[in-house]
């Protein structure tokens, strides 16, 4: 028995380029606790990894709902920028943020809570290229590889993911 056990988590991936190691790492993490995990996406059409994996999208962005979902994470790759203006990806942000869920996002994913407006005013990281965005939107961006303000979790990139989950867990967990 996890940590997490019954806890639900939605992890949004891009339809084409999220990075592997940014969706693997953390959902085994995730499951190593218990976690039921849930996929959402753009499209129900496999998902493509940067790296060559692959995964199945279990339900349609559009059609989520945050107040199904304990925690909501953005998974970054080149493919995140999908997101980063994507009106219904604002919602879910902010509708997980507002009633307290554990809300993360790593790699350039963070630019898609910036632009929904969750990173003003918070300690947060992102994948280095995206710094200036994030800053842009009032984010106060660390160096650091992993950021936690509230439920607010941001990670910097791959090298990250498997810490990044180990945070997310340890914010669900000590709820």
């Amino acid at each position: 028995m996890g940590k997490l056990n019954g806890k639900k988590v939605l992890m949004v991936v891009a339809s084409n380029g999220y990075r592997d190691e940014e969706y693997e790492q953390p959902r085994a993490v995730l499951e190593a606790e218990g976690a039921k995990v849930t996929v959402a996406s753009s499209t129900l059409k496999k998902a493509k990894g940067m790296l060559g994996g692959s995964c199945q999208p279990d339900v349609l962005l559009k059609d989520v709902n945050a107040s199904d979902y304990d925690c909501v994470i953005f998974v970054g790759g080149t493919g995140a920028t999908e997101y980063w203006n994507d009106a219904k990806a604002h919602d879910l942000a902010k509708e997980a943020a507002a009633s307290g869920k554990v809300t993360a996002a790593i790699c350039i994913a963070p630019v898609t809570l910036a632009n929904a407006g969750l990173l003003t005013g918070k300690r947060c990281t992102v994948y280095s290229s995206e710094i200036e965005k994030v800053r842009a939107k009032g984010g106060n961006c660390t160096t650091m590889a992993v950021e936690r303000d509230g439920n607010i979790i941001t990670g910097s990139g791959p090298v990250a993911a498997r810490d990044f989950g180990k945070k997310i867990v340890e914010a669900m967990g000590g709820r």
